[in-house]
């Protein structure tokens, strides 16, 4: 998608800077059935390089199983009836017609669970609550700690249940302190999913060695560590890195990648590249040629590519640090190497077409596969912008295989903040393109904010934020640690329950990216991403960098004790 903040002209005055650049997520590649055939060619002259066991002893996820239960209700509102509760998206509602109402949910068999969550829409008036559990239908049992619990609209709630609780049903019943029509945005029960511990859970830390030479310092849970050793401390089993071709002094050119890549090994992490081909920030809105590729046609860009490409995975392999999965291009919506490989004509000029972007993907996955040492298992990602549009990324996909254009992943990107559809938008297209096109998917970049601040004021510049205001926050998650963490959750929930397995891993873009590194070099330019990070403006891991963890235990740590418990601001 094309990353431009909103202009920030009508508030900062004409000098304001407007920053065009990619974000991103995290993923995780699954085992088994998934990897082509031809993915680990032998490199001649290399031997096979160590990595990780596939996600070795990796804890189960938390994953909200309401999603996949039905839902109904005592009462509601026509438009705002029961099965809006367990939608996955805490901004639609299940309202009563009346100061009281009792909402059942089906989980579909009896689960593990660990703890029940509900978001109360914002404009909702404050309620009390009783929930009871069955694992038969009728047998409902009281639990104590569940019995008129005041709830508070707006933010995300957790209430733990009892070690070793098992249900198919919950029934919540909710009464109205003011008589007026109670609206719950989300009612969630988390359990452990053994099916889902081989997901791909990952960030991108492109930014963690220019913010180590800046001078940041980071920590978690008071105790100092990088970036690195902090996300796979939280629950990470990736990392992400882009790679441009020449890009300005000290940001993400191939040493750089390639001496961040020895501290995600050294930490038992895999390695997920995204290749730009492009000196710097290439997305839907600019796919530039490398200087030192211009004046190329067609068939000499292909050949670049291939070789290029092939060159850096050796590069990685011959190192002991071979990557795991590569996304050829990123963000492709319109192509790659404009003009000659793009499509749409976003540019205004001339498009290539799509037979010319095929031929060059096509070459960067033989490349790939050409660098990658024998033995080792390389995952193909073609990676599309707008995660929350079906239609479109289903077109995209579609049009890639009719093409030849050989892939193992479907990666998506999705900022809601950038005025992309609400979160339920992401479920029927990650939904969809499983169903269709039988291929793991991978969010491989999202954010959302902790705040609306901007961290860029103190240090003396005004670059402006890609969120800044309240209207591009989603109902149900508000911009505050608690809210973010809720956002992703739902997300990683999302993928969990996509079918046949096929959700298969997320990565937070930047979360490193506070303060002090400029998106561009210069004086008095910062980065329009610091309120959308996991660490705050001083580089203190929020308790949203627990994206990967159940949540609710993570309120728990953060106020123990609490019924229910809410994560503060």
């Amino acid at each position: 998608m094309p990353l431009l903040p909103r202009s920030r002209r009508s508030r900062y005055g004409a000098g304001a800077v407007l920053v065009a650049l990619p974000l991103a997520v995290a993923a995780v590649i699954l085992p088994g059935p998934w990897s082509r055939a031809g993915t680990t060619t032998p490199m001649a002259g290399t031997a096979p390089a160590s990595a990780p066991t596939q996600n070795a002893g990796q804890a189960a996820p938390t994953v909200n199983w309401a999603l996949d239960g039905t839902a109904t209700a005592t009462t509601a509102e026509s438009a705002n009836p029961a099965p809006n509760a367990i939608d996955g998206n805490a901004g639609t509602d299940w309202c009563t017609s009346g100061w009281t109402g009792t909402l059942t949910v089906d989980l579909g068999q009896v689960r593990s669970l660990s703890d029940l969550g509900i978001t109360l829409d914002a404009a909702s008036p404050s309620a009390s609550a009783t929930i009871e559990l069955a694992s038969t239908a009728g047998d409902w049992q009281q639990i104590r700690a569940l019995k008129d619990v005041a709830l508070d609209p707006g933010g995300p709630m957790y209430l733990p249940l009892p070690a070793g609780s098992t249900a198919r049903y919950a029934e919540l019943t909710v009464y109205s302190d003011t008589g007026a029509d109670v609206c719950v945005g989300e009612f969630r029960a988390y359990g452990g999913d053994p099916a889902a511990a081989g997901m791909d859970l990952g960030t991108d830390l492109s930014f963690t060695p220019q913010e180590l030479a800046a001078g940041a310092q980071f920590s978690y849970n008071g105790k100092p560590g990088t970036p690195v050793t902090i996300m796979r401390d939280a629950g990470s089993n990736y990392v992400r890195m882009r790679l441009w071709v020449n890009p300005p002094a000290g940001y993400s050119d191939l040493a750089v990648d390639l001496a961040l890549a020895k501290q995600v090994r050294a930490a038992g992490m895999k390695i997920y590249l995204d290749i730009m081909y492009s000196d710097f920030w290439a997305d839907p809105t600019k796919q530039n040629i490398p200087a030192a590729w211009a004046g190329q046609d067609l068939s000499q860009l292909t050949s670049t590519v291939r070789s290029y490409t092939q060159q850096v995975i050796s590069a990685f392999a011959a190192q002991g640090t071979p990557v795991d999965m590569v996304s050829i291009g990123n963000e492709i919506r319109n192509g790659i190497l404009w003009p000659a490989g793009e499509i749409n004509c976003a540019s205004g000029a001339g498009c290539g077409g799509w037979a010319n972007l095929a031929q060059l993907l096509k070459a960067g996955v033989a490349g790939a596969e050409a660098g990658n040492p024998a033995g080792h298992k390389l995952l193909i990602m073609m990676h599309y912008d707008q995660g929350a549009d079906p239609t479109d990324s289903a077109a995209f996909y579609s049009t890639l295989e009719s093409n030849g254009v050989p892939f193992d992943v479907i990666g998506l990107s999705y900022y809601p903040v950038l005025s992309e559809p609400a979160i339920s938008g992401l479920k029927a297209n990650v939904d969809g393109l499983a169903t269709e096109f039988r291929k793991p998917i991978v969010i491989a970049e999202t954010q959302y904010p902790w705040t609306l601040a901007n961290g860029n004021s103190p240090p003396g510049d005004s670059t402006g934020d890609f969120a800044w205001e309240t209207s591009q926050i989603e109902p149900g998650y508000p911009a505050t640690p608690g809210g973010q963490l809720s956002f992703v959750t739902d997300e990683l929930s999302i993928l969990a329950t996509a079918p046949d397995g096929l959700g298969a891993g997320l990565f937070y873009w930047a979360p490193d990216w506070i303060p002090g590194v400029p998106w561009e070099p210069g004086t008095g330019i910062g980065s329009p991403n610091v309120n959308m990070t996991l660490f705050n403006f001083e580089g203190a891991a929020l308790p949203s960098a627990g994206i990967f963890q159940n949540p609710a235990a993570i309120c728990e740590r953060e106020a123990p004790g609490s019924v229910p418990c809410v994560i503060g601001g």
